[in-house]
């Protein structure tokens, strides 16, 4: 009879940054890609946030792949639905080890830091996860932002991440109107009304486009005037 299974080993993973960790640094971006793409390049998306107060981190899945029949493009993925539990505790503690390590380079100013995750397509699941179970309940992933863009959630947010995880956090779930993954949903309205139900503090953003990471439109969101509460 064959039987499953496991063994903890060690991984190398990449991760990229755009800009400098200084004693000006006033803002830190986890920036988490979709499935099939690779940090270097998602990171483009987000080089105008960077700053001499802000510092872009883009971690890469620690699974990857041949996306043609040539062998030419390489991907990246978070996970699949094999072994997906497993999956799932490795890209958490190699996130929490990645947040630990940056945020251990500023300690003694990390309550002046102003910290937001960003997940597109499969990174908005994967950052959902991660903050549901990063750390623990003494020494918790701090964020002041969680933005979703794009992300599909089949069983609603509360299926990844528990409301009260986000209470304090200004989270925005953004997607495009040409979206081909979102239009396919049978009743936008009632996904969009089940996740805002799922996450209450949750605010929708929709914009003219496909399915992709918009700068401009990222821009004109983290630069809005916060709304009155």
């Amino acid at each position: 009879m064959t039987q499953e299974h496991h063994l903890k080993v060690q991984r190398t993973a990449r991760f990229y940054t755009t800009g400098q960790l200084t004693e000006k640094t006033r803002n830190i971006w986890f920036c988490l890609h979709g499935f099939g793409q690779l940090a270097q390049y998602f990171g483009r998306k987000f080089a105008d946030l960077a700053s001499d107060e802000t510092l872009i981190v883009i971690p890469e899945g620690l699974s990857r792949s041949y996306l043609d029949m040539n062998y030419q493009r390489v991907g990246a993925s978070w996970m699949t639905r094999e072994d997906s539990q497993h999956e799932i505790d490795d890209y958490v503690a190699y996130l929490n080890s990645l947040y630990n390590r940056i945020l251990d380079e500023r300690t003694s100013l990390n309550e002046k830091l102003h910290i937001t995750v960003f997940g597109f397509s499969q990174g908005a699941a994967t950052a959902c996860r991660w903050l549901n179970n990063g750390g623990n309940e003494s020494s918790r992933i701090r964020i002041d932002r969680l933005i979703l863009w794009a992300g599909y959630f089949p069983k609603g947010l509360s299926d990844l991440i528990s409301a009260n995880v986000l209470t304090h956090t200004e989270t925005h779930y953004v997607y495009g109107q040409q979206d081909e993954y979102i239009s396919a949903i049978a009743d936008i309205g009632a996904y969009l009304n089940r996740i805002q139900t799922d996450v209450p503090n949750l605010q929708l953003t929709a914009f003219e486009g496909p399915h992709r990471v918009e700068p401009d439109v990222l821009k004109s969101l983290v630069t809005a005037p916060k709304p009155i509460a």
